[in-house]
């Protein structure tokens, strides 16, 4: 099969941003390290749906080094940076993706991925196991299993495995410590006020930024814009993240109250029509919106394009959309603001949890496991973070013998 990018001549620019994040990726490196001679994906395909940049470029790059037949595809139309995209196909991975995709030309880049039959997969999401249930059920019996990336792909793997669905095994990489505590939280909040900055060059200290969505994503992004200054208003369904919310300093309010007070609005939440057309009508002059939740549904996009007299194109990443006697600002479509209009999470961060993909990838291959969903093994979890502590420099304690015996010993 050969490769479908946007431009093969951009592959120059592209190997740069892939030596970079080659250097400091620690935990991929001492992986492709510890297996480079055992190779225990070889012979085996693996098909990847990804944000498809230079640090999902390496991870590609080390899986190909392991032995695997690497087919990829970007998770998000807009997601792709089509220098990287080049310089992996001309490393001899199989890549299908470009910024820009119509819905129907990603739906092929998918296909065309899946047809090479994997043996595993990497998905974000959930797309990929969504369109081999729906679509695909041929390639159910030939598939070791996969491991997801994201919170929303979990969802709908918790979904599937509560109705007895889910075919083949799948592990739930969100969910390792490795992942959440810091993709979640230190990966989203960084990324997602680096592209607000970038693409609107305004000022964060002094905003009033409403945030949608109280979990680990949200979190980190409350956190990141508390400390450039923000005035931070959380919105929540959940009871508990509400009260959390409450004690870690934060207003609390419905959308509907805060629709009158944003500057900036960003969605993390994963679900949909967070922001709605009542909430539209509410903002005030020059309001931001942006999404860092997975799929571009948490503000109501198409209502919006509705209601609006008119649409401009401010910059690359930004839309005004004018209602009545205001003007409200969408970036990225409404899709994922840090990977569509930026360079998603630090590499230190995507280290960690691409790390985890790649291990989980292996332990599937040494374990026969009946379908369904997966936590990642706690020696995965620790093993991945030990090694970036090791990156790191830094150097902790363990426990004696004695202290095991006292922890593990009900007799006090």
């Amino acid at each position: 099969m050969e490769s479908k990018v946007k431009d093969l001549s951009l592959a120059a620019e592209g190997n740069k941003k892939i030596e970079w994040v080659k250097e400091r990726m620690s935990v991929l490196n001492k992986i492709k390290e510890d297996y480079k001679d055992e190779k225990p994906l070889q012979s085996k395909t693996v098909s990847i749906c990804l944000h498809l940049e230079a640090k999902t470029a390496y991870m590609a790059m080390v899986l190909k080094e392991l032995g695997a037949d690497v087919f990829i595809t970007g998770s998000n139309p807009l997601s792709t940076q089509d220098d990287v995209a080049a310089a992996l196909a001309k490393k001899g991975v199989n890549v299908y993706s470009w910024r820009g995709e119509t819905k129907k030309e990603y739906d092929t880049s998918l296909n065309k991925i899946l047809a090479a039959e994997p043996d595993l997969i990497i998905d974000d999401g959930g797309d990929l196991v969504t369109k081999i249930h729906n679509e695909k059920p041929e390639l159910i019996d030939k598939i070791i299993g996969g491991a997801e990336e994201t919170t929303t792909g979990v969802i709908r793997l918790k979904s599937l495995d509560k109705n007895n669905l889910l075919q083949f095994p799948m592990m739930s990489v969100n969910d390792a410590q490795a992942k959440y505590l810091f993709d979640n939280r230190y990966g989203t909040g960084q990324s997602v006020l680096d592209s607000l900055m970038r693409n609107t060059n305004m000022v964060i200290a002094g905003k009033d930024i409403v945030i949608a969505g109280y979990g680990w994503c949200g979190k980190g992004v409350a956190r990141r814009a508390e400390g450039l200054g923000a005035r931070v208003i959380i919105t929540e369904v959940d009871p508990f993240k509400a009260l959390e919310a409450k004690m870690d300093g934060y207003r609390i309010m419905t959308m509907k109250n805060a629709a009158v007070l944003g500057d900036i609005f960003i969605t993390v939440t994963g679900c949909k029509n967070v922001i709605n057309e009542e909430h539209f009508r509410l903002m005030k002059n020059g309001a931001i919106l942006a999404n860092a939740g997975h799929f571009n549904v948490e503000i109501n996009v198409e209502k919006l394009k509705e209601i609006a007299q008119n649409v401009s194109e401010y910059r690359e990443n930004i839309k005004g959309y004018q209602i009545e006697e205001k003007t409200l600002y969408l970036m990225a479509e409404g899709r994922l603001v840090n990977l569509a209009a930026a360079d998603g999470h630090p590499i230190e961060i995507m280290d960690m949890s691409f790390g985890l993909q790649i291990l989980s990838l292996i332990y599937l291959t040494e374990n026969d496991l009946l379908p369904g969903l997966y936590k990642v093994p706690k020696s995965i979890d620790e093993m991945v973070a030990k090694y970036r502590l090791k990156a790191e420099k830094i150097t902790i304690d363990e426990l004696s013998v004695e202290q095991r015996q006292y922890l593990e010993n009900w007799k006090i």
